[in-house]
């Protein structure tokens, strides 16, 4: 698909599920988008769960929803540490006022209970935190990937093929979209 003059947000954090954020980032890379990773710091490395290592591109405190048309919050247990802060959750709100794409795999579920922003959705995640977004009001399935509106989670690895294919249809209906409304 053609991604080309789509900006896309990976959040990235220490402990970060190594595959969740880089097969997003080198996806969408050879769509044509733009992929930010955005940290808590610009330039700092986060490492994940067996050491690998992202440097982000961007600082959370430099970054607004209205930049990007997507978001992808990746598993492993950074999206417990990306909650913490404030302006993730902001970011992540704002992403989803706004009808931006957002993206959400394994434990991200975390970060879309705290941002409040999966009542009454359909909604998958690792099976660990299933119970997580249930009470924050999800309506849980057990898919490699649910579309529920803007949000599109998936719970696993192996499911990131069916997980990047819909964002990036998403993303190209999104532009459709714009352009039907401009015509």
């Amino acid at each position: 698909m053609d991604l080309k003059g789509k900006r896309i947000a990976v959040l990235v954090a220490d402990q970060y599920q190594e595959l969740e954020v880089w097969y997003p980032l080198l996806r969408f890379r050879e769509d044509g988008a733009e992929t930010v990773a955005v940290g808590f710091e610009a330039g700092k490395t986060y490492h994940s769960k067996k050491g690998y290592p992202v440097e982000a591109d961007k600082s959370i405190a430099d970054v607004r929803a209205e930049d990007f048309d997507a978001v992808v919050i990746p598993g492993g247990w950074a999206p417990d540490f990306l909650r913490q802060d404030e302006r993730m959750v902001n970011f992540v709100r704002d992403m989803n006022a706004a009808g931006k794409v957002i993206g959400a795999i394994c434990h991200a579920g975390w970060m879309l209970s705290s941002a409040d922003i999966v009542r009454g959705r359909k909604a998958t995640c690792f099976k660990a935190i299933k119970d997580d977004i249930m009470h924050a009001g999800a309506k849980y399935v057990d898919e490699e990937v649910a579309v529920d509106g803007n949000l599109i989670t998936s719970r696993k690895p192996t499911d990131l093929p069916a997980f990047c294919r819909e964002i990036a249809q998403a993303l190209g209906t999104q532009a459709a979209a714009r352009r039907a409304a401009r015509s």
